[in-house]
């Protein structure tokens, strides 16, 4: 095999330096792009844990008051009026065996009617807002545009009411001054299409 000559030694050693040079650069390249994808990993996966953590903690975080049940005694329209309530909305205790129509309704529901939906697995948003007071016909109208999302759901007035807005379902009530779409329907979603009848053989 014939000996290279100097020049083309010089050139063959240019083109191994050319391709370490090359090689050098795709390693570089490599690792900058490994870096990168381990950063957004990592990014990533430290969004999704703290995600989760909120989550959690939100979801662990009960909803509304726990309201102890008084049972579930059917009345009689006699009686209306008559029964002592743990609550003011009720969420329990002694009601008629009818129940109000699921809705929206313009006129107070009485107590012992109410407390049958209740039981029955609807949630009743309530308010004390007068017709003439300001900003009352766009705040009942927020909560009716909630309340008709869902079949077992009353929107009705409550006067001389503690505060502004009472949301009930059975043993579980939430009162507040101010319109919360969001905490409204949580509270909805926790609490709705619970059946609370005694079980047959406890």
């Amino acid at each position: 095999m014939a000996e290279l000559s100097k020049k083309e030694k010089r050139r063959a050693e240019r083109q191994a330096a050319k391709e370490q040079k090359q090689k050098e650069k795709e390693k570089h390249r490599r690792a900058t792009t490994i870096r990168r994808l381990s950063l957004y990993l990592i990014g990533l996966l430290l969004l999704t844990g703290a995600g989760y953590w909120a989550y959690g903690k939100w979801s662990a975080t009960p909803i509304g008051e726990f309201v102890p049940s008084k049972g579930n005694r059917h009345t009689s329209l006699s009686q209306v009026g008559l029964t002592t309530y743990s609550s003011d909305p009720p969420t329990s205790g002694p009601h008629l065996p009818s129940i109000a129509r699921w809705g929206i309704q313009t006129r107070p529901i009485s107590k012992e009617l109410q407390v049958h939906n209740l039981e029955d697995g609807g949630v009743i948003v309530q308010y004390d807002c007068p017709e003439a007071r300001e900003g009352c016909g766009a705040l009942v109208e927020k909560l009716a545009r909630i309340v008709r999302r869902y079949d077992h759901a009353i929107l009705a007035p409550y006067p001389r009411m503690s505060h502004k807005i009472a949301i009930t379902a059975w043993s579980r009530i939430d009162k507040f001054n101010e319109f919360d779409e969001e905490r409204i329907v949580r509270f909805i979603d926790a609490y709705i299409d619970i059946d609370h009848h005694p079980r047959r053989g406890r």
